[in-house]
């Protein structure tokens, strides 16, 4: 109580804030008479003049009133627009990486420009960062001719663009481009051999455009490249056999979740069978050495239990098609992820293709948190001020209209059925279409708005229907969404980015309508008439009551029904804003059936009736807080267990980064092979142990497999003071002379790029192993919770070890290859970058939003590149020079010692 008291007369904090910035706006508004006098090459000039003042020492704080008051005049010469002073806030709120919300229609994309123009002063790079390629290239084109006139480069990037080109773009000034664009460069770049084929530079500031849109709603899924894996045909049809041949009381299905688990009888037999069948390590189905048997094991029992044919898949022309269980349509060229589409194929007997297997992945609130400084700016985002902090450590502030807000914000209407409430907007659109007011319908999925199209189709309604997948048509029709008595039915993503003004959009309307015109008297006059139309349509839209948002559902985030509202009543225009609910939908099922609420709609409303309640408004909003609230511990999980992969995502990546910085790297490949030496030797010869316990033998056999050396161990074991030290040291000295000897045989910088090469290769393709044990170790670790433990805590300790082990089979991967492989030298050449396959899962539609073949050759990634020494020879291990080798069987080792088959290998497209 005496909160709200203290409240009404201090302000909120956010108000008191905004109060303390208004300070700096004076600063801006003092400088803005002598901005004013300079001529446009004096203008210019405040550029090299600001980066001057930044190399003696001043700060961008220092320099940011004269700086804003610089943009503000270059906007208003280069493009007629002038900030207002809410929006010199908006800029500062950037500048100091925070989240401006803003109310759309208050000129978000010109609020970028001031903080842009500042940080990009000291030559690190601004990246602009929107929610689609549409947007970019807009505002590339449209805001960069501020930064040019300033003097700054501005680059835009794009899918399917060269690699020197993305170069050229990320060493502007300036960067525009969207999410999975930045986010899939910066996995690529993790992902080639040489520095200078990378295109991005260190991170240093952004803003992100639709903030709320890109860091909480597409967070959900992260950023993936992948690519087939290699033949898993035999382990899936193996499984499948094991599988069919177990009895119903050895496991336990869950219909509800199509789960099915082992019970602890039929865990042990199982355990049995995969030992007879030579598929598990030890004799504990559960030790980590067998996550991906464990992980394929339950796709098989899936596959078999839950999956039922002609119900979740048919058989067609040899191939298992899914079919959409809400539609009941096949759903050609999709497949179940995770190994269950092959686990079917397997089931079924038919041809079973490769999985694909993540090469490189990062979530966008970790690809994010990267940067020094980040910065966003959308119309919603109070209500996710809690995530916004917990994650990015970002405060959100809300700036002030720069006119009142007069859109009126009716009470939602209850229908009892989907038809009534169809029936009822039906209406509503005709009576309001009729004194010409505009109409913005939201409906929350493509298949709702198609829905109701059908319904205006009957009503003999003229109305277009977006669904945000052609976003540069769709801005178009969403510009004249304001026109007289014009209805867009949208779902309510769509157009996002583009203002929608009372009668029409100006630009717009002169670029559909006068594109072919030759510039001159002509034209000129054309556009004043378009002009004068759109200012006497205005008026009459006024006169109507503005916009009326009318939307069709209440969506599970508030965030997204405020972004709706919110595209009524800019700029002070009058607006109207009404929901149509129903019984039927999506949010009102959490009220389940049985409550009070829908006996009481459902015993006291006739058919077509509706009921208005502040109360049940209330009532519904608390059920889209919980909703959020879930949503947001789901994201938070996703953060969790990719925090543990971005630990070890940073290791691999800084040593790549060194490896490749590095003028040599043979001190690291001599310490590789020292820790090999002594893992080999620690392994047959265990400490504290006598002689007669010593496995000679096992490092026989280890000793000529790493290293193709057979030193007369049984002589050394006959010597008075045998010692495991004398061992190691003797070993160490014979690969240590294998080396050098081949060393004299090679030019020094050769075997540089050899050695530089090897390790990095050798990293890739036990990263991308490692990558695919951590996929399977998620799935499968909740049934840690079983036994009373915490799954994220299993996850952190088994991700550990098995980062630990990788690390070892690094050493000893590059010290076998380095030991056995033969070299006759060409000229150097590192190997050329493979294509990957790039895929982000669109959080609403489900559908996935970026997948292409990246660099255009239609060639996808099926192995990791040849072995890169730099284009030697390499001959099979006992071809000696002018003996020629047997040729390699396809199935058979590859003669690269890299522990890969030969047809995956240095066979591949032999």
């Amino acid at each position: 109580m005496f909160g709200g008291f203290a409240k009404a007369i201090f302000g909120s904090s956010n108000d008191r804030y905004v109060k303390s910035l208004r300070k700096i706006v004076q600063k801006v508004n003092e400088f803005e008479p002598a901005i004013q006098a300079l001529s446009d090459d004096e203008l210019k000039a405040q550029t090299q003049r600001f980066k001057e003042q930044l190399a003696n020492g001043a700060t961008l704080d220092d320099i940011l009133p004269e700086a804003f008051a610089t943009v503000r005049e270059a906007a208003w010469r280069v493009l007629g627009q002038r900030h207002y002073d809410v929006q010199i806030i908006g800029g500062i709120v950037l500048h100091r990486g925070e989240i401006a919300e803003m109310r759309t229609g208050e000129g978000k994309t010109l609020v970028a420009t001031l903080a842009t123009y500042l940080n990009a002063l000291d030559g690190k790079g601004v990246h602009v960062i929107t929610v689609n390629d549409y947007l970019a290239r807009r505002d590339a084109d449209w805001m960069g001719q501020i930064y040019r006139f300033l003097g700054l480069t501005v680059g835009v990037i794009v899918p399917n663009i060269a690699d020197f080109q993305r170069r050229e773009a990320y060493h502007s000034d300036i960067t525009y481009g969207t999410n999975n664009e930045f986010g899939f460069d910066y996995l690529r770049d993790n992902m080639k051999y040489e520095r200078a084929q990378m295109v991005q530079r260190p991170f240093n500031f952004a803003i992100v455009d639709e903030v709320d849109s890109i860091l909480i709603d597409e967070a959900r899924t992260p950023l993936i490249i992948s690519g087939p894996t290699e033949d898993k045909s035999e382990l899936y049809i193996a499984l499948d056999q094991i599988v069919k041949a177990t009895p119903a009381e050895d496991y336990e299905y869950d219909e509800k979740d199509k789960r099915v688990l082992l019970t602890e009888d039929g865990t042990e037999r199982m355990e049995r069978q995969l030992e007879a069948e030579g598929l598990l390590v030890g004799s504990n189905l559960y030790d980590y050495e067998n996550t991906q048997v464990v992980h394929h094991l339950n796709q098989a029992l899936r596959a078999n239990i839950a999956y039922k044919r002609d119900i979740d898949y048919i058989v067609k022309d040899g191939k298992v098609v899914i079919i959409d269980p809400f539609t009941g349509r096949m759903m050609d060229g999709r497949r179940w992820s995770e190994g269950l589409h092959q686990a079917v194929e397997a089931k079924e007997g038919v041809e079973i293709e490769p999985e694909n297997q993540t090469l490189a992945s990062i979530t966008f609130q970790n690809y994010f948190r990267m940067y020094p400084k980040l910065s966003g700016m959308t119309g919603t985002a109070a209500t996710e001020a809690a995530e916004f902090f917990d994650i990015y450590k970002m405060n959100v502030v809300t700036i002030p209209t720069h006119k009142p807000v007069l859109r009126a914000d009716d009470d939602d209407e209850f229908y009892k059925n989907q038809n009534d409430k169809f029936a009822a907007i039906v209406e509503a659109i005709k009576e309001k279409q009729k004194i010409g007011q505009p109409i913005l319908v939201g409906t929350v999925s493509i298949e709702k708005s198609e829905l109701l199209s059908e319904f205006l189709k009957k009503a003999k309604v003229k109305h277009a229907v977006l669904n945000a997948r052609e976003h540069e048509r769709e801005a178009h029709i969403v510009a004249q969404a304001g026109r007289i008595g014009a209805v867009t039915v949208a779902t309510n993503m769509a157009g996002r980015g583009t203002d929608i003004q009372l009668g029409g959009n100006v630009e717009f309307r002169i670029e559909d309508e006068l594109s072919g015109m030759e510039p001159g008297p002509a034209r000129e006059k054309a556009e004043e008439k378009i002009r004068a139309e759109v200012a006497e349509e205005k008026e009459r839209v006024i006169a109507a009551g503005g916009l009326f948002v009318l939307g069709t559902e209440r969506h599970e985030s508030r965030r997204i029904d405020n972004q709706l509202r919110g595209r009524s009543g800019r700029q002070g225009d009058p607006g109207l804003s009404r929901f149509y609910l129903s019984l039927d939908d999506d949010l009102l099922r959490i009220f389940g059936p049985q409550t009070m609420f829908s006996r009481l709609m459902n015993k006291n409303l006739a058919d077509g009736e509706a009921i208005i309640s502040p109360w049940i408004s209330k009532a519904i909003e608390t059920a889209q807080k919980k909703v959020e609230a879930r949503n947001y511990d789901i994201r938070k999980q996703v953060v969790e267990y990719d925090d543990v992969m971005n630990d070890q995502r940073k290791v691999i990546y800084e040593q790549r980064a060194d490896i490749m910085d590095a003028a040599t790297v043979g001190d690291v490949v001599e310490d590789m092979r020292t820790e090999t030496v002594n893992g080999i030797v620690g392994e047959a010869i265990p400490p504290n142990t006598y002689p007669e316990q010593w496995d000679i033998e096992l490092l026989k056999e280890r000793v000529d497999t790493v290293f193709a050396l057979q030193p007369p161990f049984d002589d050394w074991m006959k010597e008075d003071a045998v010692d495991p030290e004398i061992f190691v040291e003797r070993l160490q000295g014979l690969a240590d002379r294998q080396i050098a000897d081949k060393l004299a045989e090679v030019p020094q910088d050769s075997w540089i790029q050899i050695e530089k090469s090897i390790l990095l290769q050798s990293l890739d393709h036990h990263w991308k192993e490692h990558l695919s044990m951590l996929d399977a170790l998620r799935q499968v670790v909740h049934l840690r919770a079983y036994a009373q433990k915490k799954p994220i805590d299993e996850y952190k300790r088994e991700a550990f070890m098995m980062f630990e082990r990788m690390l070892g089979l690094i050493r000893e991967d590059v010290t076998s290859t380095l030991a056995r492989a033969r070299f006759s030298m060409q000229p150097a050449e590192l190997p050329p970058m493979p294509d990957f396959i790039t895929h982000h899962i669109d959080p609403f539609s489900g559908e996935d939003d970026t997948a292409d073949i990246d660099a255009g050759t239609g060639a996808i990634l099926s192995r990791l590149p040849p072995l890169a020494v730099p284009q030697s020879e390499l001959l099979p291990v006992g071809a000696g020079e002018g003996e020629v080798a047997a040729p390699t069987s396809r199935n058979a080792p590859c003669p690269c010692g890299s522990g890969r088959k030969y047809k995956h290998c240095h066979g591949a497209g032999a």
